[in-house]
């Protein structure tokens, strides 16, 4: 399918504010606008770096008053996520130097905790190693964690998620991905764009690597749907914040949309 998908935010700053943002698609070419004209005016000091995951970032200053900074692309993404359940627990002795990062602590997922590894054998059950195991966590958060805006912060990890039963996407994919890599199964976070998704906002599931390949998984959808388009990924949220201010910054407003493009002609 292919869908036109953005964002757009409206910024207010006091005093110059240098910025660091994550929002411009790992895959896909985008078009930029501010205020309206496209491209950043010259004294925004626009420049683009890859950070160590390889997700694009953009630094720029914001000046004193309103900015509006909006990001577009067009891209052709697939309907459904891949899905193969035999796709095998890879040992980390045999896993990729770039997978194996992955299956370490991180600041919201504590995967060191033996809570966590308790938790996530009594979940497994008897499932085989690998792809099986995972998609037995992805539907155990389904079923067990409330979806529900303000019942966490910007501060609540996987633990704080599992004690609440609550929590919103990127709660649900720290905790699939706390509980992956307790099972020593490579975990990351996503985060990007999701059409159809109710309510429109950036939208955050977990990715882990069995079978020599990384799969897409999302506690908060009942089916594996496509429509994505990955902004970036990391060990978890701390990794792919997409506005990060070095000074007093307000941001607005935020507006998201992804929508299936009309067949020019």
């Amino acid at each position: 399918m292919k869908v036109r998908a953005g964002c757009e935010l409206l910024l207010e700053a006091s005093t110059p504010c240098p910025v660091v943002t994550m929002l411009q698609p790992r895959e896909h070419p985008c078009d930029w606008w501010v205020n309206g004209a496209p491209g950043f005016p010259a004294q925004f000091g626009f420049t683009e770096y890859r950070d160590s995951f390889g997700n694009g970032c953009q630094r720029f200053t914001v000046p004193p008053g309103s900015t509006r900074v909006r990001v577009e692309c067009v891209a052709e993404v697939p309907e459904a996520l891949p899905v193969d359940y035999s796709a095998g627990l890879i040992p980390p002795c045999s896993l990729l130097a770039e997978a194996l990062q992955f299956t370490l602590p991180s600041r919201y997922c504590p995967s060191d905790r033996p809570a966590l590894q308790t938790q996530a054998l009594a979940i497994v059950h008897d499932a085989p190693p690998g792809y099986a195991q995972v998609e037995a966590i992805a539907t155990w958060i389904r079923q067990n964690i409330t979806y529900q805006p303000g019942a966490s912060d910007t501060h609540s990890d996987a633990m704080d998620t599992l004690a609440q039963r609550a929590g919103i996407c990127r709660d649900f994919a720290h905790v699939g991905i706390a509980l992956c890599r307790t099972l020593d199964i490579p975990a990351r976070m996503v985060v990007g764009w999701l059409h159809g998704l109710k309510p429109m906002d950036l939208h955050a599931w977990f990715e882990a690597y069995v079978g020599d390949a990384w799969y897409a998984f999302d506690a908060t959808q009942d089916q594996p749907r496509g429509g994505r388009i990955v902004i970036g990924h990391g060990r978890d949220a701390a990794d792919v914040a997409f506005l990060m201010n070095y000074s007093p910054l307000d941001s607005l407003t935020l507006q998201v949309w992804v929508g299936r493009e009309q067949a020019s002609g």
